[in-house]
């Protein structure tokens, strides 16, 4: 399952668009779904596009016949609850979510938590902000998503605690791109996008 945004100006990367503007946001933001639109779609399972205000008809997701869905009410957790809930109804046994905001996901570490999710029962990608960039699931635990201040540096560790008394496997830590402290860490990306990180200091 992978979570995103409809892609509409102004509304996505606001924190990136303090910085750069809401154009580029927009672009770059365009350009981390299409990279997780293709390392997503390098592996062999079932996968399925939550859009976070309307289905969009025709795009990338559609052009790689990802089943598609609209994410529920209410904050991140009680949405990525109910899309949990929704696929264990369905009969699915390993479920994995994954963030579209990574530059340095790649179909590998979406693999390697498939294997680890048939050897524990819950896999985590930390996100270098404290938050985590997938999660892994083999039955739906309410806990996780309750009392969590999603977006902020607390989540995997609070997360983390919830779970002490189940089998965790981590993958490696990636970097979650949210602000302009976190863009200038992707030098691929600033030259794919042909920024000079001067212009905005």
């Amino acid at each position: 399952m992978v979570f995103v945004r409809n892609t509409q100006l102004g509304a996505v990367k606001t924190r990136l668009a303090a910085t750069v503007g809401d154009q580029m946001a927009l672009k770059i933001y365009r350009l981390l779904l299409k990279h997780t639109a293709q390392e997503v779609n390098k592996v062999s399972a079932d996968k399925k596009v939550f859009y976070s205000e309307y289905i969009k008809g025709v795009d990338i997701w559609g052009e790689m016949n990802f089943l598609k869905g609209l994410q529920s009410k209410g904050n991140l957790g009680q949405r990525m609850e109910s899309a949990f809930r929704s696929a264990f109804t369905k009969g699915y046994q390993n479920v994995i979510i994954v963030g579209s905001d990574l530059y340095s996901l790649k179909s590998s570490h979406i693999e390697t938590a498939i294997k680890q999710l048939k050897k524990n029962e819950v896999v985590i990608g930390p996100a270098t902000d404290g938050g985590y960039y997938l999660l892994g699931l083999k039955m739906s635990l309410p806990a996780l998503f309750c009392n969590k201040q999603w977006g902020s540096a607390t989540v995997l560790e609070d997360t983390l605690i919830d779970l002490k008394s189940s089998s965790v496997f981590l993958l490696e830590p990636l970097n979650d791109i949210d602000t302009f402290e976190d863009l200038k860490k992707e030098s691929e990306l600033l030259k794919k996008l042909k920024i000079d990180v001067k212009t905005y200091q």
